[in-house]
């Protein structure tokens, strides 16, 4: 299983794609840094969510991530 990161930003745009890939029927790994430092006592700060699907997910995919980026 080879994951490819499709995103990195804010949580609240991060949860906005993932809706959006699997509704399109694609599984979808979120990896939140923000709340994993916070746990561990640390801070985190940027582009701290991100978001991944599977490499073989990534033509079926496509399109959604486009629409996004593009503000659609």
């Amino acid at each position: 299983m080879a994951l490819v990161k499709v995103f990195s930003g804010s949580e609240i745009l991060a949860q906005s794609l993932r809706v959006r890939i699997e509704a399109a029927g694609v599984a979808v790994i979120v990896k939140n840094n923000i709340q994993s430092s916070t746990a561990a006592g640390f801070g985190a700060l940027g582009q701290a969510v991100e978001v991944f699907i599977e490499e073989r997910d990534r033509e079926k995919a496509a399109q959604v991530i486009e629409d996004f980026k593009m503000g659609n």
